[in-house]
Formats: C-alpha cells, sequence, structure tokens
C-alpha cells in the first residue's frame, strides 16, 4: 500500500472512516483545476475534428495515438466535474439539494439535446436537397426521420432516435439523472458505486446487454450500461478531490506501467494510422487487437484500460500549475472546457455544415484545412465571447449600474 493513502481507503469494510471523515481541502483542493477544462476543450475540438467524414486532421487527434478517442476524455471529465460541483453541494447542503441541482442540469442538457435537433433535422434536410449523393445521406442517419417525421419526433423526445452526432447528450442525460444514486453511493464509499458500476459493466460485455434505440432493432450507439463505468470512475476521482483525500494511488511503479502502457498503444496506433494512410496491408496487431478496440459502444475493455493509463500518465506530466495552461491556445481551449456544453452544440453544427460545404463543393486538402481552421476558430470566438460574459456577470457594480439596474 502506497506511504501517501490512507488505510481506510484500501480497506473496503472501512466505509465509516471514509463518510466519517471530513477532511479539510487544502489550497490545491480547494482551487479550480484548470486541466479538466484544458482536456474538455481540447475533447471538444477533436469531437468537430473527427466528426467530419474523411478528414486528414483527424489522423493527429487522440484516436490516432490511443485505442480511445475524445468521446472517453469527455464522459470522464463529465463525471469528475459533477463530482466536484454536486459533491459540494451534498456536502454543504445534503442529498436532496444536491439533487435538485443535478436535475435542473438535467433539463438544460434535454432543452439542448432539443433544440440541437431541431437545428440539425432542418439543415440536413435543406442540405438533402443540394446534394444528390445517397452516400451523404445515409451518412447522417436520418431516413427515419424524413420517411416518418412525427414518429422521430416522439422518438427524440424520449431519446430513443439518435442520428449521427447526437448520440452523446443523450448518454449524458442518462448517466447525470441516475447520478444523485451514485454522489450517495461514493459519499458512502467509492466502492460502494465502483462494484455495482464495474458488475454492471462486465455483464454488459459479457452477455451483450443493449438500449433500445428507434428504429426497432436499433440499440444506442453509446450503450450506457457500459459507459455508466466510465462515468463513475471519473466521479469517484472527482469526489475524492472534495474530501481532499487521495484515492487514486500514487507510485513510482505504477507510473512507469502506465506511461510503458500508453507508450506502446501510441507506437502501435501510430502505425494503423499511417499504414491506413499508404498502404491497404494489415499487420498481426491489427488484425487481433481491431475488433476490441472497433467495439466502441460497448467501451470495450481494452480502450479502458488504454484510457485510464494515458489519463494516468498525462495527470503525471500535466501539473496543476503547467506552463501550458497559461499559454494562448491553452487558454482558448479552457474558455472552451468551462462552456462545454454551448460549445459542443456548436461544434455539432459546425461538423455538419463542414460536412456539406466538403460535399458541396470540393473535398480537397485545402479546403478540408479551411474548414476545420474556420471551426476551431469560431469554437474559440464563441467561448471567448461566452467567458467574457461571464466575468462580466461576475464584475463588481458601481453605484451608478446599481441605480440604473434598479430603476428598470
Amino acid at each position: 500500500m502506497p506511504a501517501s493513502m490512507s488505510p481506510a481507503l484500501w480497506n473496503p469494510l472501512a466505509i465509516g472512516n471514509w463518510s466519517g471523515r471530513r477532511a479539510a481541502v487544502g489550497a490545491a483542493g480547494s482551487k479550480r483545476d484548470l486541466r479538466l477544462d484544458f482536456f474538455r476543450g481540447l475533447s471538444l475540438l477533436f469531437i468537430f475534428i473527427d466528426h467530419i467524414p474523411n478528414n486528414f486532421l483527424s489522423n493527429v487527434t487522440l484516436h490516432s495515438i490511443a485505442f480511445s478517442d475524445a468521446a472517453e476524455v469527455f464522459v470522464f471529465i463529465s463525471g469528475y466535474a459533477a463530482a466536484l460541483a454536486y459533491g459540494r453541494a451534498l456536502q454543504n447542503s445534503g442529498l436532496r439539494i444536491a439533487a435538485a441541482h443535478i436535475y435542473h442540469r438535467v433539463w438544460q442538457l434535454y432543452v439542448a439535446h432539443i433544440f440541437i435537433f431541431a437545428v440539425f433535422a432542418a439543415f440536413v434536410s435543406y442540405s438533402i436537397a443540394v446534394v444528390d449523393d445517397p452516400s451523404y445521406t445515409q451518412s447522417f442517419n436520418i431516413s427515419q426521420f424524413l420517411d416518418d417525421p412525427p414518429a422521430a419526433i416522439a422518438q427524440v423526445l424520449i431519446l430513443r432516435f439518435q442520428p449521427q452526432f447526437l448520440n452523446i447528450l443523450p448518454l449524458y442525460i442518462v448517466l447525470l439523472a441516475c447520478f444523485p444514486l451514485v454522489l450517495a453511493a461514493i459519499a458512502r464509499h467509492p466502492l460502494y458505486a465502483l462494484v455495482p458500476s464495474g458488475t454492471l459493466y462486465a455483464l454488459t460485455n459479457l452477455m451483450g446487454w443493449q438500449m433500445p434505440g428507434y428504429p426497432d432493432g436499433a440499440a444506442w450507439f453509446f450503450n450506457p450500461l457500459a459507459w455508466q463505468f466510465m462515468f463513475v470512475i471519473g466521479a469517484v476521482v472527482g469526489y475524492s478531490k472534495v474530501r481532499g483525500v487521495a484515492w487514486v494511488p500514487k507510485s513510482r511503479w505504477l507510473v512507469r506501467v502506465a506511461a510503458a502502457l500508453a507508450a506502446v498503444v501510441a507506437l502501435v496506433s501510430a502505425s494503423w494510422m499511417i499504414q491506413s494512410n499508404f498502404t491497404d496491408a494489415q499487420d498481426v496487431l491489427f488484425r487481433l487487437l481491431a475488433p476490441y478496440v472497433g467495439n466502441k459502444g460497448n467501451l470495450n475493455p481494452v480502450r479502458l484500460v488504454s484510457f485510464l493509463a494515458l489519463a494516468y500518465t498525462t495527470a503525471q506530466l500535466v501539473r496543476p500549475d503547467s506552463a501550458l495552461l497559461a499559454t494562448r491556445p491553452g487558454k482558448w481551449l479552457i474558455a472552451c472546457g468551462q462552456n462545454s456544453l454551448h460549445i459542443f452544440c456548436f461544434g455539432i453544427l459546425l461538423s455538419v455544415l463542414g460536412q456539406y460545404v466538403l460535399a458541396s463543393y470540393d473535398d480537397g486538402l485545402a479546403t478540408q484545412a479551411l474548414v476545420d481552421v474556420a471551426g476551431a476558430v469560431a469554437m474559440v470566438g464563441l467561448a471567448t465571447l461566452l467567458a467574457w460574459d461571464k466575468g462580466t456577470a461576475r464584475a463588481p457594480r458601481t453605484p451608478e449600474m446599481a441605480a440604473a439596474l434598479a430603476s428598470r
């Protein structure tokens, strides 16, 4: 057992020690960890790039150096951030108030999902009439809406119909809707959440359980029964920060093992990326591992282990006071991460627009680069505007401003 770890945390029977401990959170624990915002913003940028088919820049996003991609980053950080935000509400005001805050956020996500579907459906319906290409229509998985709009809309409202690009928010909505129970379990002891969550994850992969979608016979692309494990792992790590108690072991051998595994995976994944661009040949590792790595919907254990090794290694390399976070690009990504819902929805629409531009005009490298750069600039611009607006709202008001507002 690492010397830095409390024995109570590694003893699954020491429930009372965890739940009763009111460790004071130090300065590092109470200060916002900008690494979360940075990597969430980076994952949103990667999602935008990866959502544009045949985009050459997707060769340098996360999946080119890992068996996972931006989806794992987004879900893990979402669980981490949820535990930070609502864990403090749980400690200060109790579970009832924390649950109220959680379901307020669930409602915001649900409204955003309905709104983004409406805009998505309108734009895709228009663009299909312009782009005379059957593959373009099929790429959006929206034929059910075109064939029977009332039925498809009803299924969207209950989250069963999920066109292309619109499958992450339903997953997040379901995970957050179940989070009060998860949070209460973690507050009692992390194993109370991890053991049931891990069991459900294992059974889902072994038994092939799925969440039914629309039309009949379809299933959710991101299976909540599996992806909840990633969310819970993130939440456990996040809640340890609320407690001021490190629950993730820190030891040199673990760092070395994780770094070595992440490096091997990076080399293998990069070799696959190079092969896919320059040759049709498939090596032995690809034929052996591709079915597991490709099983994204159920979060195959190979993907899960790859991500956790990379995340642990990155957390050791990029410290909370890293100079990277203070650079101008770093601040741009942090702004995107701090306004994740707005930037995610905007990025989805930009992906659809980018695909339309490439299908309608030219899909050459120059046009791809223009679409990528324009989309990234637009996302950063919106994030900067939102950050400025939040800063203005929090700024202290002068007596003149207060009098003007009171007179309205």
